[in-house]
């Protein structure tokens, strides 16, 4: 395995992408490189009015949307590698959680949208790509954060004490992690 990564993540702002490579060859992971890329005014605009829109933007705007996305969420990857100077050719993976369009946890049946579409970033790098994290969540009864909760387990969970952890955002997500190992999450 190649120990290089690469994750995607946009916020509730919708005013760009972070990029963050991590080298996870040693026992913890390690943070190498970070790029921030910006969303061109044009799209950005766009964004939110389609999410203002509550999934009423239409679907031509929202897969035109998806496309755009997809290729800034590409461009943002290539600049990290750039800027760190590392060979695409080590990058085992990118994990990309996508731009939230829309998210109805609490919908008769829960459902939400995350654009920029995997495939795409996967063409435009030559990279292998996964994403749409939060919809298997919610097929299984969650509120669609899959990512905090195991994230904020290894960081601070502890043996024998329960935890609770909040990730103050666009959404907010509590994370409680039970002294056995279990790990609950909730936006």
């Amino acid at each position: 395995m190649r120990p290089l990564f690469i994750g995607l993540i946009s916020g509730t702002s919708m005013d760009g992408v972070d990029a963050a490579l991590v080298d996870c060859s040693g026992p913890e992971p390690r943070l190498a490189a970070t790029h921030t890329g910006a969303y061109p005014e044009e799209i950005a605009v766009r964004l939110r009015a389609a999410a203002r829109s509550k999934g009423e933007c239409g679907l031509a705007e929202a897969a035109a949307l998806d496309a755009e996305i997809a290729a800034v969420f590409a461009e943002a990857v290539l600049a990290l590698l750039d800027g760190a100077r590392c060979d695409p050719d080590r990058i085992e993976a990118i994990g990309s959680h996508g731009q939230t369009l829309l998210h109805a946890p609490d919908a008769r049946l829960p459902h939400t949208v995350q654009i920029g579409s995997p495939a795409r970033i996967a063409a435009l790098t030559g990279m292998v790509t996964v994403g749409d994290f939060r919809s298997a969540d919610m097929a299984l009864g969650g509120q669609g954060a899959p990512l905090a909760p195991v994230f904020h387990q290894w960081m601070f969970g502890r043996s024998g004490e329960t935890r609770a952890v909040v990730n103050i955002g666009g959404i907010a997500n509590l994370s409680v992690l039970a002294g056995d190992g279990g790990v609950t999450g909730y936006d």
